[in-house]
């Protein structure tokens, strides 16, 4: 690989140290170096991508690669991920080993994994991808929503909720694990359907196949009022909803691709990482 895209969280690199050192290397090296060009709110600014970038290099934490993904959606760019944070399941590049993991980029020893990302639809009008996870989750004070799922339009279950947890197997490691869902192996092809906080003793989560159609509807509130909920993309982009709006899942046509150098399991990571957690 000759030619790379730098893409920095400011918070995770206050000082530019990490983003300029790898700049420099890249450099040193006889390589091509672009910085992410972002608007006010730390958004990629459209059009801005360099057409002929081979690799995306991104600073920061598992929620910086997660959002990146989504704004790279579409470009096909292979993504390798700096940790800057805490676990880092996906960013598996820490600080002390990055130059020797240009090294390996330079002379093209990565492989690349497919990730499965999830398009969300609401309405006509209104779609977006995620890779973690699509949660539709109750607006305002503390109280239960009636959520009423289906699959391939059959009525799948109904439940009394904070919200619902739609997420890829890359997202089960998230918020998923954190509302009692299944650990998936990441590199499949599925769906985890995971109620929070449900008002039921059996309300397990559901796996199903990736090439289901998932819809989640918002039911009446108390006494047949109008109810409020909103959905969410990765955690990020977030869109209102009301009584009978619905939310429709299905697979993306696009990928998330992870630049791999290592070669331990998903098992062994997983196990590392969830130490004294």
């Amino acid at each position: 690989m000759d030619k790379f895209y730098l893409i920095t969280n400011p918070l995770k690199d206050p000082d530019n140290k990490v983003t300029e050192e790898i700049k420099a290397y890249i450099e040193k090296n006889g390589k091509q170096c672009h910085l992410s060009k972002k608007d006010a709110d730390g958004y990629i600014i459209p059009g801005s991508i360099p057409k002929d970038a081979q690799c995306a290099i991104v600073v920061g934490g598992d929620g910086t690669l997660i959002r990146v993904a989504g704004e790279l959606s579409g470009t096909a760019l292979p993504i390798l991920g700096v940790n800057m944070g805490t676990l880092g399941y996906l960013a598996e590049v820490e600080r002390s080993n990055v130059r020797a993991a240009l090294d390996r980029l330079f002379a093209d020893d990565a492989d690349i994994e497919e990730r499965m990302m999830l398009l969300g639809s609401v309405g006509e009008d209104f779609s977006h991808t995620a890779l973690n996870d699509i949660v539709v989750i109750r607006e305002g004070g503390l109280r239960l929503v009636h959520f009423h799922v289906y699959v391939n339009g059959e009525l799948l279950n109904s439940y009394q909720a904070d919200g619902i947890i739609i997420s890829t197997p890359t997202g089960t490691t998230g918020y998923n694990l954190s509302a009692g869902g299944p650990v998936v192996e990441p590199t499949a092809s599925m769906f985890v359907i995971t109620p929070i906080c449900s008002h039921s003793l059996n309300a397990s989560s559901v796996v199903l196949s990736g090439e289901d159609a998932i819809e989640v509807e918002i039911g009446e509130g108390r006494y047949g009022g109008m109810e409020h909920a909103c959905v969410t993309f990765d955690g990020a982009k977030t869109l209102p909803l009301k009584t009978a709006d619905r939310v429709r899942v299905c697979k993306a046509a696009d990928t998330t691709r992870l630049l791999k150098l290592g070669k331990e399991s998903f098992m062994k990571i997983m196990r590392e990482k969830m130490k004294g957690n």
